[in-house]
């Protein structure tokens, strides 16, 4: 604790006026007398050695005078008895014979220390709050000062973020670019008739840079920045959030122009009676204060409000219409140029080797974050000051990524050499389907380094970014995972729990092409379940079945199915390639990791599976006999006369589709 800090406070005062009270009182009731027990008082009457005596009724004391002053106690003692010695201590002042005699005396209480009785608390309570309300304490911990806004003003002097520090998110640049100019010449703007907005909702997944660009507004505007949380307004006293957003927002009509940043916001703008019980009263107090305060903003008093969260979908409406936060920004994961960005922002002041291609790392990383990125790039420094290197490398940067997307290398696991063999084989299983698909992105790595949670892994990266999956694209994921347990198998005849987190996966994916996505020709392009609109019921209860029990079937049915085709293109293609399958699994058990320059050679002569025929989505439809189009598209020559807008439909006739052949019975393997 610190000393100083505890000498201003209120406690070494309280602790003084204590004291000083407690040495007060004891002069007060100080009498002269010395105590002695109780037996050698009687001893002193018995022996005669006592001159005069007084009982006092009540406090159970009795008052001795000496007829000779002893060495050590003097001539004036006393002593105090318990009351059922009580006739024992009369009987023997009775029959000490006492030169002066004694007397007895019934205490009055003074008047002076009735009224101190009484005085002394209310004295102390007084001090107490003197203390609090002068503000001893200092700043924010004040106990009357509940209701004061507890946002956090940037200085001038704090080190400044601008936007040539945000990387990947140029979109959000730019729209708060117009931001600052409306804050820097808003009569340019009120010129045209143009009304500076009230309110910029940031919204995307965690880490993608929302809290940055914020602050990177508050260093490029140059106005005063207030940064709060919105768990901040909220307390256990109620009306103090809303006494809070007041405090805040006048706070910042006084310094306009100016910028309020709430962070988190769905802390506090939750949807009003959401959940079971219609909501916490306190919340939505605070949550019906902002929306006055934002509603009542003056049009020329340039405040600027500023609000990020990952939860848009659990907003309140009112919170989100136009007049409120008129823009909503999305800031999404950055993409392949973005990624690289990002890490040239990162990388600054860090020691690159020459042969580091950050490029080449963004392309492995789809799908980071830049908060991913960055913590990929403060890996590969750890690890390079951990091996007493001097640069980062493309070996630091590799293992850095993975690190990042299944966890720290477990070393201490030792496997069993039969378990090594089935994670051999499954992880081989894995890359072996993987490269025989059609629509699968190219096998990066294979490991059976325990890491995580995993056993080992398999790294498939696309070549690009995606923002759109084909069914035939699905279902390759799927027989891709179901890879590694069809290998285990057929190698093995006896599967194991590896598959557990793949299966899961596979199923996950299927359903959803069946009750989301529309592919299943059985169910149709059908919506199947929706969320629930109650926020506070939890993730696990916000799924709401609306179908009947026979469309469930047909559902179940239909997952079913996908992922039996899933298993069966997966034995299919490792019963075709069954030499290169062992080929892998012994690499794998040499080297341990293999990269796709080393995985080349092992897959130049894999077999692929044929492509699958046309799919249907309905028994009914006439299907169109034209291939389809290929990429890129050839350039249509343009016409500068009259162009009719009709379509010719052609004289297609109705086809009669083709049915899948029946699945075969899956042989045994010797």
């Amino acid at each position: 604790m610190n000393v100083k800090k505890l000498l201003r406070g209120p406690l070494l005062y309280i602790i003084l006026a204590i004291v000083a009270v407690w040495v007060g009182s004891s002069l007060i009731t100080m009498s002269g007398f010395r105590e002695i027990p109780t037996q050698q008082g009687l001893e002193f009457l018995k022996d005669g050695r006592v001159s005069e005596a007084k009982i006092v009724d009540g406090d159970q004391r009795v008052d001795l005078t000496l007829t000779t002053a002893d060495k050590e106690l003097g001539n004036q003692v006393q002593f105090y008895y318990v009351a059922p010695r009580g006739a024992e201590v009369v009987d023997a002042v009775t029959n000490a014979n006492l030169k002066d005699g004694f007397t007895d005396e019934v205490p009055q209480s003074s008047w002076f220390l009735s009224l101190l009785s009484i005085l002394l608390p209310l004295l102390l309570i007084g001090v107490f709050f003197w203390l609090m309300l002068s503000g001893m304490q200092g700043g924010g911990n004040k106990v009357m000062q509940f209701g004061k806004s507890k946002a956090k003003l940037v200085s001038k002097e704090s080190p400044q973020v601008t936007f040539a520090d945000v990387a990947g998110a140029d979109e959000a640049i730019e729209e708060l670019e117009e931001i600052k100019d409306f804050l820097k010449e808003p009569a340019k703007f009120q010129a045209v008739g143009a009304r500076i907005p009230k309110g910029v909702l940031l919204y995307g997944p965690p880490g993608t840079g929302k809290t940055l660009l914020a602050r990177a507004v508050a260093g490029e505007a140059g106005v005063p920045f207030y940064s709060i949380s919105g768990s901040d307004f909220v307390e256990m006293f109620v009306g103090v959030g809303a006494s809070r957003v007041r405090d805040l927002f006048q706070q910042a009509k006084e310094n306009a122009p100016a910028i309020i940043f709430i962070d988190e916001i769905d802390a506090v703008g939750r949807h009003r009676g959401a959940g079971m019980g219609g909501g916490h009263d306190e919340r939505e107090q605070t949550l019906n204060q902002l929306l006055v305060e934002m509603d009542g903003f003056d049009v020329k008093a340039n405040v600027i409000l500023i609000a990020a969260t990952n939860r848009p979908d659990i907003l309140d409406p009112a919170l989100l219409r136009p007049g409120r936060f008129d823009r909503q920004i999305g800031v999404d994961a950055p993409d392949m140029l973005g990624r690289k960005r990002i890490l040239e922002v990162h990388a600054k002041g860090k020691p690159m080797a020459k042969g580091v291609d950050l490029e080449v790392l963004a392309r492995k990383t789809p799908g980071f974050t830049g908060a991913d990125l960055a913590n990929v790039l403060n890996e590969a420094a750890l690890l390079t000051a951990r091996s007493n290197a001097q640069l980062i490398d493309n070996r630091a940067l590799d293992e850095a990524v993975d690190r990042v997307m299944a966890g720290p290398q477990r070393r201490t696991r030792i496997m069993r050499d039969k378990e090594k063999l089935i994670t051999a084989y499954h992880e081989g299983g894995h890359a072996l389907v993987a490269t025989a698909m059609n629509n699968t992105d190219p096998v990066t790595k294979i490991t059976i380094l325990p890491r995580g949670r995993a056993l080992g892994y398999t790294m498939v990266m696309p070549l690009e970014d995606r923002y759109s999956v084909s069914r035939n694209e699905l279902l390759d994921q799927l027989a891709y995972a179901m890879g590694g347990r069809v290998a285990e198998e057929m190698i093995f005849h006896d599967p194991t729990t590896g598959a557990s987190n793949d299966i899961e996966k596979a199923t996950a994916t299927a359903r959803k092409m069946v009750t989301e996505f529309g592919m299943s020709a059985a169910v149709g392009p059908l919506k199947l379940g929706q969320s629930s609109g109650e926020v506070f019921l939890g993730r696990d209860m916000g799924h709401q079945r609306d179908y009947s029990e026979r469309m469930a079937e047909s559902v179940d049915k239909e997952v079913r199915e996908l992922l039996e085709a899933a298993h069966d293109e997966a034995y299919e293609v490792l019963g075709r390639n069954r030499a290169i399958l062992d080929r892998l699994a012994a690499a794998l058990l040499e080297h341990e990791t293999l990269s796709q320059a080393e995985l080349a050679p092992i897959f130049a002569d894999v077999e692929k599976l044929p492509p699958r025929p046309q799919w249907l989505s309905s028994t009914t439809r006439p299907v169109s006999d034209l291939p389809p189009i290929e990429m890129p598209l050839p350039r249509a020559p343009i016409d500068e006369g009259v162009v009719d807008g009709g379509v010719s439909s052609g004289d297609t006739a109705p086809i009669k589709p083709k049915r899948a052949p029946a699945r075969t019975p899956r042989p045994a393997t010797a």
